[in-house]
């Protein structure tokens, strides 16, 4: 039988990607990898660098899980390569996209004679993005960089790292946001519109749906006679977990924060409970796997997402799936999220007496949980997958062309 080659093979080059060691890593990436293969008739491999940490780090508690991260594994029929590229802390950030670059050109160029991918799709602008401009130029490969959020928020604030996001979008074949406020931040370095194209996440609703029976108050000690406010996401202070918290304080006692995710601001929060006097009210979970969160979205009443800046949340349409209202700030992608009351509401600030109004006002008019799941229908992978496979196949027809 005649081998059929698909219609494309790329290579996804992320540092946001799961691992054995760090499954809830960049999941937002392999879900969408995921979908497209799914959807499409285009094949994938994934080059997920990580920090090269010596063996005696294995210990640490903040560096060790990089230690033992596979050369290789494979993950849903996906083939992902850990390579180790050297980080410098402090000064290191400036410089890391080199390190990536020579940490990765040979094996990329090794997998490019094996596997024969025709172009490179980069997650994150910087530094993956950035190398992956330099890869695909030794390669003579088009590439696409996706925006994801802190990449197009937060990063470009500092000159060099800019100045690197402007050169490489300007050589890539293609730039892809996952919210029209990010297309708009591109366009604002000066991008050629013409080459960003806005393709949102979607949500896999037969991963978060409605459970007909829900054990998470047993499994994680909820109150069960409580109205449960959720938090999900890093304890770092963007999300505004410290504002929701004092929000808390104004809110009735039968209002009850969970907070599930770890990160370095847990122990100033725990002081701030204990200050307020709000130990019996707040429960911290630590870091939940992802396949458990539909437990807990199912067993909570709201979602309270007090971000600073987002890209595209996917938490919130992960609640919304569950029948889990959400009430979120008005930054970035979650405009494009919240678009009707049934799934929830939009804050203009974090000020916990915002946050304790928002809060106040969808319980005042709080939609049925099937309403709220039934809004999520309208945000499935597919639309995105296509859109994806069309703008691969034209990149990779204009290469051919070009070559030709």
């Amino acid at each position: 039988m005649e081998y059929s080659r698909p219609l494309v093979k790329i290579l996804t080059f992320s540092t946001l990607y799961p691992n054995k060691n760090q499954p809830n890593n960049g999941i937002f990436v392999e879900n969408r990898l995921r979908h497209l293969l799914k959807d499409t008739k285009i094949q994938a491999i994934v080059v997920a660098p990580v920090p090269w940490v010596p063996s005696f780090f294995k210990k640490s508690k903040s560096y060790g899980s990089f230690v033992s991260i596979p050369k290789v594994e494979t993950r849903h029929n996906i083939t992902i390569h850990h390579p180790r590229y050297l980080v410098i802390p402090k000064i290191g950030w400036y410089i890391t996209p080199l390190f990536m670059y020579l940490a990765t050109r040979n094996l990329i160029k090794q997998l490019h004679t094996k596997e024969k991918f025709d172009l490179i799709d980069a997650h994150y602008f910087y530094p993956d993005g950035v190398s992956a401009a330099a890869l695909a130029q030794k390669l003579k490969l088009p590439f696409t960089i996706t925006g994801r959020g802190t990449d197009l928020t937060l990063i470009p604030k500092y000159f060099l790292p800019r100045k690197m996001i402007e050169w490489a979008s300007k050589k890539a074949n293609a730039l892809i946001t996952v919210s029209r406020s990010l297309k708009d931040i591109l366009i604002d370095l000066h991008i050629n519109p013409d080459k960003i194209i806005s393709l949102r996440n979607g949500i896999d609703l037969q991963t978060f749906y409605p459970l007909k029976t829900n054990n998470a108050a047993k499994v994680y000690s909820l109150p069960t006679h409580k109205k449960i406010i959720l938090s999900v996401g890093h304890l770092v202070e963007n999300k505004g977990n410290e504002f929701t918290i004092r929000a808390l304080g104004s809110l009735p006692h039968d209002f009850h924060l969970v907070l599930a995710g770890s990160g370095p601001e847990e122990t100033k929060l725990k002081k701030i409970i204990h200050d307020l006097h709000l130990n019996d009210r707040v429960t911290f979970l630590g870091q939940v796997p992802h396949h458990d969160l539909i437990k807990l979205y199912n067993a909570a009443d709201c979602l309270i997402l007090a971000s600073s800046r987002e890209g595209w949340p996917n938490v919130l349409l992960e609640a919304i799936a569950c029948g889990c209202p959400v009430v979120s700030t008005r930054v970035n992608g979650t405009p494009e999220i919240i678009l009707k009351p049934e799934a929830g509401i939009l804050i203009d600030d974090r000020k916990p007496e915002s946050i304790a109004k928002g809060i106040l006002e969808l319980f005042k008019n709080l939609p049925s949980r099937a309403e709220t799941s039934s809004y999520a229908k309208d945000f499935t992978w597919k639309e995105t997958s296509l859109g994806q496979e069309k703008i691969f196949k034209k990149i990779c027809k204009e290469h051919k062309e070009k070559r030709s």
